[in-house]
């Protein structure tokens, strides 16, 4: 209910309150990330720390990272990550911005040569940082060397105003009530402002004195690790984030009671099936996403240790893997966010149910650090490449691998029976290769027919983001079934609740993706109406444990924020309390009677001042 002003104020004082915590308690960098995290609201730390810091770490040589990093660690500068234009973000090699070597100074100026180039976007740019990675067009001797990043100060130490050159401010209101309005998302352009050569990030490529271009020993594919790690963060945090929403749902689903009775108790919500069949994959959906978070966790420290080791034959497959999970599932999530809204019925609707505010604070993972639909394109084109490279003998790696089986997926046939064949892990896993498989076959079969593979590629988008949709979907089922080979604490029970989840989730694609599944002939229609008996039994199972499920995520009421969601299930005291803290309460006769209501009454608008 706070103006814009005094919300971004409020995160200012939220922000130097961890830091004043996190130096008294001298705590590590994980646990300093961890109180941060829990602040719980988007703020210019999320850009110094996660992009600022990262971007150094990465791309800055040895020297440029002792001197940079020391002051961004004690935050005596802090910096944002200035890469999105307002004409360009997911294309990054058409940024506008120049920056353009000059050997008479041993400087770069750095410039924006049109309206287009001004940098919008970057959190923490509009009225906090003092520096900024920029990402600019490097030109030396008027030739072009791509995009390149530079350490620019923006404003000075002393009073904080900008420096000469350097035009910056907020881009205005965003979404939802507090959401991202926290956050001073920015806006900067440049005239032919100067910093010293040493400026640009030079550990992949160096300007020598005399303006030429070197490129290091240090492997261009390093850059690709850091983009892996930002992306595997935001795959755990699509996991936190609908498990918080689903959690909301499921409480207030067992409080809530409609219909179904003419004597004594009404039915609970959470018993009817059409809300089970909303809600029930959703929670899967949860776990299936902490799961493959976790692993990705896994595969970042893996490709990270190889790339170390000079060993890059991963690489692509983790960067298609990222690039292709991100977008799957914070795609999901903000959908699922807003169905979990739609399952409160009309009270989801209010702020304090707190899936509004979670909704406008999720949603724009769907755009950031890629957009999800080129990011689908980004997999399709590694997925043609490898079936492209079948026929060479060249085995696809890691996550890709079931397309080395291709001549047998191509041929294979379903082989359920009845209903309880479908919770045999092993026919989901080769049901979901068959398609994944069957589809990128097709797609690029239907490729290959074009002249010009570019045009093809254009023409045919939309199916190839299906077939990367389906690959995607592979990799979170056979992530899942993996989980359950392992030790779980808990017990066979507690594996029991996984099984079915686990179940839930993969047969519910099956019933969404139908037409995928039947087209390809991955099953026929009698196995699918199989699927879907088994699918509503599953539900059943699930039903005792819902609550139980959603409790294991062991969110405290403060952070979940949702009086829906409270614990003790003392919703609707709670509602009506809530409802008189509002401002719109604080006089019985509003602001504005005398002026517009009375004279509407008395018949008066005449005389009124309108």
């Amino acid at each position: 209910m706070m103006s814009r002003k005094e919300l971004f104020k409020n995160t200012l004082r939220k922000a130097a309150y961890a830091w004043k915590r996190i130096i008294e308690l001298r705590l590590t960098e994980e646990e300093a990330n961890k109180l941060r995290f829990y602040v719980d609201e988007p703020a210019f730390t999320d850009l110094h720390w996660g992009m600022f810091v990262p971007a150094i770490k990465g791309q800055g040589t040895d020297e440029q990272q002792q001197k940079w990093l020391p002051l961004a660690h004690r935050m005596q500068i802090i910096g944002c990550y200035a890469q999105t234009e307002l004409g360009h973000g997911s294309n990054v090699q058409g940024l506008e911005t120049t920056a353009t070597f000059d050997p008479q100074t041993d400087e770069f100026v750095i410039h924006s040569p049109t309206l287009t180039s001004s940098k919008w976007w970057p959190g923490g740019l509009g009225k906090v940082s003092t520096h900024a990675v920029v990402y600019a067009r490097l030109i030396t001797d008027g030739q072009e060397h791509g995009v390149h990043g530079f350490i620019v100060q923006l404003r000075s130490l002393d009073d904080h105003m900008p420096l000469p050159g350097i035009t910056i401010g907020d881009i205005g209101m965003k979404f939802g009530n507090g959401a991202y309005n926290t956050m001073d998302n920015g806006v900067l352009r440049f005239d032919n402002v100067r910093i010293p050569r040493d400026q640009m990030l030079m550990r992949v490529l160096q300007v020598t004195k005399e303006g030429k271009c070197v490129q290091s020993n240090v492997p261009r594919q390093l850059i690709y690790g850091t983009m892996v790690y930002v992306r595997q963060t935001i795959v755990a945090d699509a996991s936190r984030a609908l498990s918080r929403a689903v959690c909301i749902a499921t409480r207030y689903s067992a409080v809530r009671r409609q219909f179904g009775s003419q004597n004594g108790l009404e039915t609970q919500v959470i018993d009817y099936k059409t809300q089970q069949s909303r809600l029930f994959p959703l929670i899967a959906s949860a776990y299936a996403f902490r799961f493959v978070g976790e692993w990705l966790k896994w595969l970042y420290t893996d490709v990270t240790q190889r790339l170390q080791a000079n060993d890059f034959s991963t690489l692509p497959e983790a960067h298609a893997c990222t690039a292709g999970l991100k977008s799957l599932t914070t795609s999901v999530t903000a959908d699922a966010i807003e169905e979990c809204r739609k399952l409160c019925g009309g009270h989801g609707y209010l702020c304090s149910s707190g899936l509004p505010e979670l909704f406008a604070v999720y949603v724009p993972a769907c755009t950031y650090e890629g957009d999800n639909v080129v990011l689908l394109l980004q997999v399709a084109r590694f997925l043609m490449k490898t079936v492209a490279q079948l026929p060479s003998g060249k085995k696809p790696v890691g996550t890709t691998a079931y397309l080395g089986l291709v001549e047998h997926l191509m041929q294979y046939r379903c082989g359920v029976q009845n209903a309880e064949d479908w919770l045999n892990p092993s026919v989901i896993l080769e049901v979901f290769e068959a398609r994944a498989a069957r589809m990128c076959v097709n797609r690029a079969q239907k490729l290959g027919s074009f002249p010009n593979p570019d045009e093809g590629f254009a023409e045919l988008s939309a199916f190839l983001a299906e077939a990367a949709v389906a690959h995607c979907q592979l990799i979170v089922v056979s992530k899942f079934i993996e989980k359950l080979q392992q030790d779980i604490p808990g017990g066979e029970g507690v594996k029991q609740q996984l099984r079915n989840l686990c179940n839930i989730y993969a047969l519910n694609l099956i019933n969404r993706h139908l037409g995928d599944f039947l087209s390809t002939g991955a099953i026929s229609a009698k196995q699918a109406s199989l699927a879907n008996d088994q699918l509503r039994s599953l539900f059943s199972q699930v039903r005792p444990n819902a609550i139980a499920l959603v409790d294991a995520f062991n969110y405290t009421d403060h952070y979940l924020g949702s009086i829906l969601g409270c614990y003790d299930g003392n919703v609707y005291p709670k509602l009506y309390e809530e409802a008189w803290k509002d401002p719109l309460n604080d006089s019985v006769v509003p602001d504005g009677y005398q002026e517009y209501i009375r004279p509407m009454l008395k018949q008066q608008l005449r005389n009124a001042r309108l």
